[in-house]
């Protein structure tokens, strides 16, 4: 487990060898250093928080959004919920969060910023994207309404066939500077 705090981008967790228990253990030391336990975690001089879920900035809603994923449950009765369920290609990319949020790599890298409706909110957001072409990786980032800092929305591996295609229409919209 402790083999993981030494991993480098491009390299990948080695975590399904794991117990659950280790599993999360593991990762939360690699979220740990990057992120919580890091007052420098900034992109270009703005501090990035936690996104807020039910009104409230957490830490532990945070590791939980960056290591698994929402898929929808039938019940019995056919009504749905959603959950949150491990994800393993994120998961195995956990450190290549500050990797990019430091923007160690030069290449293959597009940053950029949109204006994107949000549903759930029923307004107009801006969105930061770093997107990783080479990896297909992306990391979705909002400004605060103050536009000092970011909250850190998602961060994953584009592992489904639309991805990339969604990607390419974002990057068709992108502003002409980066919030």
């Amino acid at each position: 487990m402790p083999t993981n705090l030494l991993k480098k981008y491009p390299e990948l967790l080695e975590i399904m060898h794991l117990s659950e228990h280790q599993r999360t253990k593991s990762l939360r030391g690699v979220f740990n250093r990057d992120i919580q336990n890091n007052p420098g975690f900034k992109f270009r001089s703005k501090q990035i928080r936690p996104i807020f879920i039910d009104g409230e900035a957490s830490m532990g809603n945070l590791f939980n959004h960056l290591t698994r994923e929402e898929v929808e449950v039938v019940k019995p009765d056919g009504t749905t919920f959603n959950k949150r369920i491990f994800e393993k290609d994120r998961s195995m990319r956990l450190h290549w969060i500050k990797f990019h949020i430091d923007e160690c790599k030069k290449n293959n890298v597009e940053v950029f910023s949109i204006i994107e409706r949000n549903t759930k909110k029923r307004k107009n957001v801006t969105l930061t994207y770093i997107y990783d072409l080479e990896q297909q990786y992306v990391i979705v980032m909002e400004p605060q309404n103050s536009n000092r800092d970011y909250y850190l929305l998602s961060a994953h591996y584009l592992n489904k066939d639309y991805g990339p295609k969604k990607m390419k229409k974002k990057l068709k919209k992108k502003l002409p500077y980066v919030y």
